[in-house]
């Protein structure tokens, strides 16, 4: 039964990292509007056990994009520089949509390999009982 609990064990913390993922790309699009945010990315790293890859994944530390932020012509805006300029967000809606969906359909594939491992052990657990 080890092989069962270790492909479990792999799907949930893929479900994991691609949810803090999904999590990171929510906030990212609650924000698109603030003034002077930057973009929160997720990254993965892949967990050692003596110095060998376990196949287990967790999220890693979040980043922020340090690409430019965009200046906005806005002298009526409370936080506007002596020239009337605000810094705008760096989030693109695009972008953020487009890995909300690939984090997504991570996520489902590894629901899907975790309900098929659940099915197959219990499964086996039946033929035993014969």
């Amino acid at each position: 039964m080890e092989g069962f609990s270790g492909s479990l064990a792999i799907s949930a913390s893929g479900m994991r990292a691609h949810s803090s993922r999904l999590r990171l790309t929510a906030e990212n699009l609650a924000n698109v509007d603030t003034p002077g945010y930057r973009r929160k990315m997720a990254s993965f790293e892949s967990e050692t056990k003596f110095g060998e890859s376990t196949g287990l994944v967790r999220s890693g530390e979040t980043r922020l994009d340090q690409t430019e932020l965009p200046m906005k012509f806005d002298p009526s805006h409370p936080m506007s520089d002596d020239g009337g300029y605000v810094q705008g967000s760096n989030v693109n809606l695009m972008i953020e949509i487009a890995d909300a969906r690939e984090a997504q359909r991570s996520y489902e594939v590894n629901l899907k390999m975790f309900e098929q491992t659940r099915k197959m052990s219990s499964e086996l657990l039946d033929l035993l009982k014969r």
